[in-house]
């Protein structure tokens, strides 16, 4: 049978089980082909296409594959399923560390289009030929990846820009990959128990989401913005600027960054410039992204990051950006904060709370890794990668005891790591712990300054009306359900005459605040009666309500503290 014959018929039976696209049929055999050698054959078989393959193309288990076999396979199947491999190198609880260094070195090598491509791209998306919109252009790209390649040029003015051009037809492309992925995911997550455990259909859908805010380079356009703004305070950094007349939805034109890749760092520079400053700074700034911002450069290797000629570090491609709601940056510093502790109990209670279960979870046996993970790790030196590494072992951890954690914990996580990396060539001895605790207060009240927005603001004393235009209804509720007997408190108490004890201390307070607040209230009134017992040039008696309760509230206070620190003191002993 010739494989023309054996990849139709295979496909045929695939495609019965599925339901799946005939035109989807090379990729399926791409897939067939790179999860047989990856040793899930009975997935293969389980789909149905073992005879869509050669026998060349079927490897005895004893042959074995090494990661770096599958980084090459993600490199030939295209630009597609280059950028899944990237993706893939912030899943540690897919893949064991020696699978994921390989695909973190994943890089686009693909060969550049040409430059008749080039010239009606600029055409299309500008309206003019390149000769009208740049003084030059060279035809050589500087750089060529899997979704576009880039250019240096001139703009009519003389300033000195890169140009970037998305490749011909990388979207249709894209979506038909994509489509093909979805399918194999909701079949893998309805058959394989492993994939329901990690939602194939999950990672897929945010690769997707991914994948589609890269190739929307307005989008790109806008996150260069944004980080140059946010950024701005950092003097040692740099974000070139994008172009708005010369950008479009696939062409992205942007400030020209002449210097280095921090890889390629020459010795004599190195001596030159102050590498624990810049990678203190760089440090700070990322903190700063992920958890005050909210919006962080999500892909800083080596390649992404140069050093100026000005001895400046420059941050490059924000095609791919991670944001963080409000309520998870306080979860991700909490965790940050645990692990740079060294508090490994706490890392995993945080954890815990960040992500949903699964119902083969086994709880006990995560909190004791995670534990185990993060007090190795303490105190270690950014030469041993510690805090994109934990972070990313939590998560792999996490993964193989039931635990779906969020991908903004592994996406920082490989941030971090990638930003370790840099970090090394800056100043090998920087502690990113010691960083992170020199720099806490520092977070904290940019936090609070970002939430004193004026729509904050007004949010905050529209509620406090409604608290108090509401507080007397709601204690005469109160009240009326003491007075009836209808008031009703469940709890599980194992001590009665201690609860007791506790209610009768709650009430008095109230009862004591309450009091306290009507001595206000009457004080307040009794401002507007003037006679001629006066005080400080105001109404005598009111104010000696004022004094007395404010009086009051000093002794409820202070006996609210005395009596809890006795409590304490009593549970402790």
């Amino acid at each position: 049978m010739s494989q023309s014959s054996r990849l139709e018929g295979g496909g045929a039976n695939f495609l019965m089980k599925l339901s799946l696209k005939r035109q989807h049929l090379k990729r399926y055999k791409d897939l067939a082909r790179l999860f047989w050698k990856f040793g899930r054959s009975d997935m293969v078989q389980q789909f149905g296409l073992e005879e869509a393959l050669d026998e060349s193309e079927k490897p005895h288990p004893t042959d074995g594959a090494r990661p770096e076999d599958l980084v090459d396979e993600l490199e030939r199947m295209g630009p597609t399923f280059v950028k899944f491999g990237q993706i893939l190198s912030s899943r540690p609880d897919l893949f064991p560390d020696h699978y994921l260094n390989a695909l973190r070195r994943l890089q686009d090598r693909v060969k550049p289009f040409a430059f008749e491509e080039v010239e009606k791209t600029v055409l299309s998306e500008l309206g003019v030929r390149i000769s009208k919109a740049f003084s030059k252009f060279d035809p050589e790209p500087m750089a060529a990846a899997s979704l576009g390649q880039v250019h240096r040029a001139a703009l009519r003015d003389g300033r000195p820009v890169v140009v970037k051009v998305q490749r011909p037809d990388i979207r249709r492309q894209v979506i038909e990959d994509m489509e093909m992925l979805e399918e194999i995911a909701a079949f893998a997550d309805a058959h394989f128990q492993k994939a329901r455990r990690y939602q194939f259909v999950r990672i897929i859908e945010e690769f997707r989401n991914t994948l589609f805010q890269e190739l929307d380079y307005e989008r790109e356009a806008d996150n260069l913005k944004i980080l140059g703004k946010n950024l701005a305070e950092f003097p040692h950094l740099r974000i070139p600027q994008p172009i708005d007349d010369y950008t479009t939805r696939s062409l992205l034109t942007m400030e020209y960054v002449q210097g280095c890749k921090i890889t390629k760092l020459n010795p004599v520079v190195g001596t030159e410039i102050d590498g624990s400053l810049l990678a203190e700074e760089l440090f700070r700034a990322y903190l700063k992204q992920v958890l005050v911002d909210g919006l962080f450069h999500a892909d800083p290797h080596p390649g992404n990051v140069f050093l100026t000629n000005d001895h400046k570090v420059a941050l490059l491609d924000l095609g791919m950006v991670g944001r963080i709601s409000p309520e998870t940056q306080e979860q991700l510093l909490k965790v940050l904060i645990a692990i740079s502790e060294g508090h490994g109990d706490q890392a995993a209670d945080i954890v815990l709370q960040m992500s949903e279960t699964t119902p083969d979870f086994e709880e006990a046996n995560f909190r004791r890794r995670a534990a185990q993970l993060v007090a190795e790790q303490k105190e270690n030196t950014l030469r041993r990668l510690e805090i994109g590494k934990s972070l990313l072992q939590v998560g792999r951890t996490a993964g193989e005891t039931g635990l779906l954690a969020p991908t903004e914990l592994t996406l920082l996580g490989k941030t971090l790591l990638q930003l370790d990396e840099i970090g090394q060539h800056l100043d090998p001895e920087f502690n990113p712990n010691a960083s992170i605790r020199r720099h806490l207060s520092d977070i904290m009240n940019k936090r609070l300054e970002k939430s004193f927005t004026p729509g904050n603001l007004v949010s905050g004393v529209l509620e406090m009306k409604d608290f108090v235009s509401q507080l007397p209804l709601r204690l005469n509720r109160i009240l009326d359900a003491v007075a009836g007997a209808e008031l009703e408190l469940k709890v599980k108490a194992t001590d009665v005459s201690d609860l007791l004890d506790s209610l009768h201390k709650l009430v008095n307070r109230i009862t004591a605040g309450l009091i306290l607040a009507a001595m206000i209230v009457g004080a307040a009134l009794l401002m507007q009666v003037h006679t001629d017992f006066q005080l400080f040039g105001l109404p005598g008696i009111g104010i000696a309500f004022f004094f007395l309760a404010a009086g009051g509230g000093c002794w409820l206070l202070l006996n609210i503290l005395v009596s809890d620190r006795q409590k304490k003191k009593k549970f402790l002993r």
